[in-house]
């Protein structure tokens, strides 16, 4: 982010990605199996390529030239909590009620706290963020929904290529006139290709495999590991805000998926005895 435009880096980050998932989809599929399956599901592919990806990973990048990373990361674990929402609201297959939408009622306060504790010229920065975990939650949906059948390495290859044309413009605009160094170009094939080429076909296979839902529950693992490197190699340091409100966000995940329940009390028959469910 140093040296590379955020447009700039997602061309770079998406480009690899999609030449590495087109080297592996003939030898996984068959090349006339994955034309078929994109001329079939041509709409859908691309709704999913902008809204899973091309959108949410230049909100990210633009987020993170303003705000830490593992701020970024606590923000991004609201992930499952779009799902809930999103769910409730548009996709009955896998609506929430009870418990779940008061995890994301909470959920939805730490986020609030994230960004309502951001110095003036970082809460662009955060609602960026936010705005990717809500396209990535709407893109996880309707992936479940309409790509199912489409097996993940093409949902993968289809939304990195697309998104790769989409943000070509923009990133050859603002492309540096020198070479960076090998230290950022390092880190661009690092996540192009195992980051995203192979954490794509992850992923879409999650989706097909679990569901959406099930999914986002990936975003549990980001904030440790992202507040723990940012510490170590960026030397960011966090306050209370950002532990109470990543306390807050997982609270509401765990509620919101399902993953904790609120036990209601039961009367026993014949009796004044108020106990809890086995």
């Amino acid at each position: 982010m140093r040296e590379l435009t955020p447009a700039t880096l997602i061309v770079g980050r998406l480009g690899l990605a999609a030449a590495t998932l087109a080297l592996l989809v003939p030898f996984a599929v068959g090349t006339r199996e994955t034309l078929l399956q994109l001329r079939q599901n041509a709409a859908w592919l691309v709704v999913v390529a902008l809204v899973n990806t091309a959108i949410p990973f230049w909100l990210l990048s633009w987020g993170e030239t303003r705000i830490d990373s593992g701020l970024a990361s606590i923000i991004q674990a609201a992930v499952p909590i779009f799902n809930a929402l999103l769910a409730f609201v548009a996709f009955r297959e896998v609506r929430v009620t009870g418990s779940r939408l008061l995890g994301v009622a909470i959920g939805f306060v730490g986020v609030a706290l994230l960004v309502g504790a951001q110095p003036e010229g970082k809460v662009l920065g955060a609602l960026a963020v936010v705005g990717m975990a809500f396209c990535y939650g709407v893109g996880g949906l309707l992936t479940g929904r309409h790509l199912s059948p489409v097996p993940p390495i093409v949902v993968a290859l289809a939304s990195t290529a697309i998104a790769t044309l989409v943000a070509l413009p923009f990133g050859a605009a603002q492309a540096p006139h020198d070479l960076p160094g090998w230290k950022t170009i390092g880190s661009v094939v690092a996540l192009g290709v195992p980051g995203t080429a192979i954490a794509y076909l992850l992923f879409f296979g999650l989706i097909t495999g679990a569901g959406a839902a099930y999914t986002s529950l990936v975003t549990y693992l980001i904030p440790p590991i992202a507040l723990a490197y940012g510490a170590v190699f960026l030397d960011e340091r966090f306050g209370a805000a950002a532990f109470g409100g990543l306390a807050l966000i997982l609270c509401g995940v765990a509620l919101g998926t399902g993953g904790v329940r609120v036990p209601r009390l039961r009367r026993a028959r014949f009796t004044g005895e108020t106990r809890f469910p086995p």
